[in-house]
């Protein structure tokens, strides 16, 4: 049998990530390493007892954004679980305070979003940069964006309204290019899911949409995204930031 197929997942409790897990595991030889924070809440047995194909497993380790010292101690458990490689690393868990305008957002949110949805991310790919280095396959490295951090779309989408989320994730995009741009072995790409009807996503299409809830599905979204991983490539995709819903190119 061939080598399996490593995808390292981070958010996996719910919503997209969680989609995401479920999905790779029915695929035959895939090990997928999912990241959690608390092992103790329900939807964990239940993903543990999620489908799973033959010669695919799930490997769960403890990542918590705010550590510094988490991500190297999942690498540790990676190694000694017997997983000598890595070949899709999706940067998904990230995190949103309460939207404040910028006149008063607090200093300390606009610190702990930026450690969340962009140290944490550089930290995961600097640790685990060697296994993706050793994938036999094309290596992918993606992150899970948002439209809020485009600085272009900006005013159109009216994203000045969350300051400290949209800054951190404006951050992730410059830091996803700067791993295009000094990583010419791997693809890296930022992917935007849309308005998705995870918790988040359904409380800002209730607060600016005047909406009951997000007009996506998780399970929509997944399949769109997986359409994008599944086929990107280094020379068409890598160094872009793409909508997930119709596969188009987003201005930074």
């Amino acid at each position: 049998m061939d080598d399996p197929v490593v995808v390292i997942i981070t958010g996996v409790s719910t919503g997209i990530g969680r989609e995401l897990a479920e999905r790779y595991l029915e695929r035959p030889n895939h090990i997928v390493v999912g990241s959690i924070r608390d092992e103790s809440k329900p939807e964990i047995s239940t993903l543990k007892n999620a489908k799973v194909a033959p010669g695919s497993r799930l490997l769960l380790v403890h990542i918590e954004s705010t550590s510094f010292t988490d991500t190297a101690n999942a690498l540790n458990a990676v190694v000694e679980s017997g997983i000598d490689h890595v070949d899709i690393i999706i940067a998904n868990a990230g995190g949103s305070p309460h939207v404040q305008p910028l006149d008063v957002v607090d200093a300390k949110d606009m610190i702990s979003n930026f450690h969340v949805n962009a140290v944490a991310p550089l930290v995961l790919f600097q640790t685990f940069k060697p296994l993706l280095q050793k994938s036999r396959r094309s290596p992918k490295w993606i992150s899970v964006t948002t439209g809020g951090g485009s600085i272009s779309l900006m005013e159109s989408i009216r994203s000045w309204v969350g300051p400290a989320y949209g800054a951190s994730k404006a951050a992730l995009n410059w830091i996803t290019c700067a791993i295009h741009f000094e990583n010419e072995w791997l693809m890296a790409t930022a992917i935007h899911p849309g308005l998705v009807q995870t918790d988040p996503g359904n409380w800002v299409a209730r607060t600016f949409g005047n909406l009951e809830k997000a007009p996506i599905t998780i399970q929509h979204c997944v399949k769109r995204m997986l359409d994008i991983i599944d086929n990107a490539t280094r020379e068409k995709t890598s160094g872009k930031y793409i909508r997930a819903m119709d596969g188009t190119e987003m201005p930074w």
